[in-house]
């Protein structure tokens, strides 16, 4: 392992190739060529795995897509492994030299003032070493003195586990040295918090402390075994001669002592090769089931020729018999004949009885003919009572099936009456909303009623809900006719007219409070989200932001918003909009949800907090009126998290570079964005963390200018008491000359 400030020569003693000059090569390609010269081809294998750590995430650098590998430890061995790293087997110095090449070209390097090429992460070089020792077989005898493959047991072979771990650390450095800044200046401080971590662990165990804070960072997590573990550890640090880095130099030096005090337990690694034992007894089981066949084939054959023998055997006694039993018969045949000959004297009775035996004949042979005939009819007579009832069962079943065909008919006639009724009366009432609408728009200069105007107290007038009335009272009447259930259905209908009223409908029903959970019981909170999700209609996209919104006001409802992915879903929507209205609608929705405790965290790992502020690029008053309000109430709620102790750090709107817009409209001409913009800019202030970057920014003299100027008598008192309780206010104003009373 190499330690020390950056530009010291880290990688230059561990990772030179040397390709111009082999004297150049550093520690890597010198211990890979002790470790070729020593290895069998037969007996060992070598396998190597290059990383780097850049921003606390451990990196592969052989496959850069694999960017976030994950630690795991073997609970009862406390080793530490990375299953997800890419692990090449070498062969030859030429592939391992090539893999090095290919790391360092993937390796983050940054130019500064102390290094042009400085390492911006730690590169981890492992080279895993197995080697095989063969086990020894015992056999045992057989009763005739012969040894057999199925006497035979066999010993596992043992397995020898070594592992190499070269790290060339990313070097400390001072910021006001170095001259890092923007995203090199976050990567010093993730390199500076890991070595300090490293520090620390060293430190624990230079004296003897009972605990070891290995888990503070993933590089000393990584290294637990190179240091108080079961590894041989050398550390190599590196200085340079500069006196102007005199310090550095000197805590190199420390922290090498204090190195040098931890002991390690050197352990030898062996376990069975189980699997080289498995491939054995494989191959063993394959020769005892080919000497099994083959004695089952003898046997078989043994058995086919015995079969064949008591064949033949039977075969000659049959033929004997046979030829035994025809001499018989010959000699039979010959009496008879002899009688014969000695009965001529009866001509005429032997003729009768041979008549009477052919009538006999006769009539038994028409008897037969009769019976089977009879039972040819008796079969003939069930078949035709069985065709008949199958085809009273046939009819029976069409004329069921006819009957239920005619009732599927009434039904959908039914249906579809239903239906058009349904569809004329959304459209009735969508063109009674849109009249309205437009009377409202002819008689308030302007100012569009909707969903999202009753989210902001500006918005509460007493002339809109006076001419919403008549159509209240039509939603009313079409929500008692029609029912909730069969509304919420139509926004699934393939007809797009049919979905943008059903959706303006809902829109106005969630606009009252006393609808609001009736909406969400019915499901009618998941099917705006779907249609949000599926539909690409502005209009439908803007209605139903917009009923969303409306639902956003009750808390109950905020968090089933963010549970089924609705902050995404209007994140999503704001990215894609152009239109100022379907903006407006989603930044009230954003701006409901800012005012919930409970949902700051997911608001921002979910985009809300960037959507929101996206939207600034319309510059439509009503949008940013909105952003504003979504800002005030997220800064609210930080300042009450910051003050119950639950939140410490900077503001995440100042992290997420609100505040120069916030201190660019802090003095706007429209009064709602200019309020909800000082509310935010006191409640930021409240908390000291945020001072330095709002007195950098420009915000102190809004401030200022609120606790003087401002409108508002209750913001005004917030922001001279905001004024007088920061520390580092007070400063600035007196560095300023400023009297704030």
């Amino acid at each position: 392992m190499a330690y020390g400030q950056t530009g010291t020569g880290k990688t230059y003693t561990l990772g030179r190739l040397g390709e111009e000059d082999v004297a150049d090569r550093g520690i890597m390609l010198r211990a890979m060529e002790d470790i070729l010269s020593e290895v069998s081809p037969e007996n060992d294998l070598v396998s190597v795995s290059y990383l780097q750590i850049y921003m606390e995430t451990i990196q592969d650098l052989l496959n850069p897509a694999n960017d976030n590998i994950s630690i795991a430890e073997d609970p009862k061995s406390g080793d530490v492994s990375l299953p997800g790293a890419t692990l090449v087997e070498i062969r030859d110095h030429k592939s391992f030299m090539e893999l090095l090449q290919l790391g360092e070209a993937h390796r983050y390097a940054a130019n500064t003032k102390l290094n042009t090429e400085s390492s911006r992460s730690h590169a981890i070089l492992m080279v895993h070493i197995k080697r095989s020792v063969k086990g020894r077989n015992s056999s045992f005898s057989s009763e005739n003195g012969n040894t057999t493959l199925l006497g035979k047991t066999l010993k596992p072979a043992i397995v020898r586990k070594s592992k190499l771990v070269v790290v060339d650390l990313a070097g400390s450095e001072r910021i006001n040295k170095s001259g890092s800044e923007g995203h090199t200046l976050e990567e010093a401080k993730s390199i500076n918090l890991s070595l300090s971590a490293l520090g620390k662990c060293i430190n624990a165990l230079a004296e003897n402390s009972a605990h070891v804070p290995v888990r503070d960072s993933k590089l000393t997590r990584l290294l637990r075994d190179s240091f108080g573990g079961t590894a041989r550890t050398s550390l190599v640090i590196t200085v340079g001669p500069s006196p102007r880095h005199r310090g550095e130099t000197s805590s190199t030096i420390m922290f090498g002592q204090r190195a040098m005090k931890v002991e390690n337990m050197l352990k030898i690694k062996e376990e069975f090769d189980y699997k080289s034992l498995s491939r054995k007894l494989e191959i063993q089981l394959d020769k005892l089931i080919a000497e099994h066949e083959r004695q089952q084939k003898v046997f078989q054959d043994e058995i086919e020729r015995i079969a064949l023998e008591a064949q033949e055997r039977v075969d000659e006694v049959e033929q004997n018999y046979a030829d035994a039993l025809e001499k018989e018969k010959l000699k039979y045949h010959k009496d008879y004949m002899e009688s014969v000959r000695r009965s001529n004297t009866e001509p005429t009775m032997l003729l009768a009885l041979g008549e009477v035996a052919e009538i006999k004949q006769k009539l038994h042979n028409e008897i037969a003919l009769r019976k089977a005939a009879e039972a040819e009819v008796d079969n003939l007579e069930n078949q035709l009572i069985h065709w008949k009832n199958t085809e009273n069962a046939r009819n029976a079943e069409f004329l069921k099936l006819r009957k239920m065909l005619e009732d599927e008919e009434q039904q959908k006639a039914k249906l579809e009456d239903e239906i058009e009724l349904l569809q004329s009366q959304l459209l009735q009432i969508s063109f009674e909303a849109d009249e309205s609408r437009r009377n409202l728009d002819r008689g308030l200069s302007g100012e569009i009623p909707s969903p999202v105007d009753s989210l902001t107290p500006e918005s509460n007038h007493q002339e809109p809900r006076e001419s919403g009335n008549g159509e209240k009272t039509s939603m009313v009447k079409l929500f008692e006719q029609v029912g909730l259930h069969k509304i919420l259905s139509l926004l699934e209908s393939e007809d797009a007219d049919v979905r943008i009223h059903a959706v303006k409908v809902v829109a106005n029903l969630a606009a009252e409070e006393s609808n609001q959970e009736r909406i969400v019981e019915a499901g009618g909170l998941t099917s705006l989200l779907t249609l949000l999700r599926s539909s690409t209609d502005e209009t439908i996209h803007r209605v139903a932001a917009g009923a969303i919104a409306n639902l956003a006001m009750n808390e109950t409802n905020q968090e089933l918003i963010m549970s089924q992915g609705g902050i995404s879903l209007l994140s999503l929507t704001a990215t894609k909009a152009e239109d100022p209205q379907t903006l407006r609608m989603v930044a009230g929705a954003i701006a409901n949800l800012c005012g919930n405790d409970k949902l700051q965290g997911k608001l921002r790992a979910e985009g809300g907090i960037r959507a929101l502020l996206g939207m600034v690029r319309c510059k439509h008053p009503d949008v940013l009126a909105q952003v504003a309000r979504g800002i005030a109430n997220f800064a609210k709620c930080e300042s009450r998290a910051s003050t119950q102790g639950t939140k410490s750090g900077r503001s995440v709107l100042i992290e997420d570079g609100a505040l120069p817009w916030i201190v660019q409209n802090a003095n706007n001409e429209a009064s709602p964005i200019r309020r909800h913009i000082e509310l935010a800019l006191c409640h930021l202030a409240q908390h000291e963390v945020n001072a330095k970057e709002m007195i950098n920014g420009g915000a102190l003299w809004e401030l200022v200018r609120i606790s003087r100027d401002c409108s508002r008598e209750d913001i005004r008192a917030l922001g001279q008491r905001t004024l007088k309780s920061s520390p580092s206010f007070q400063v600035e104003l007196k560095r300023l000359r400023i009297d704030c009373g």
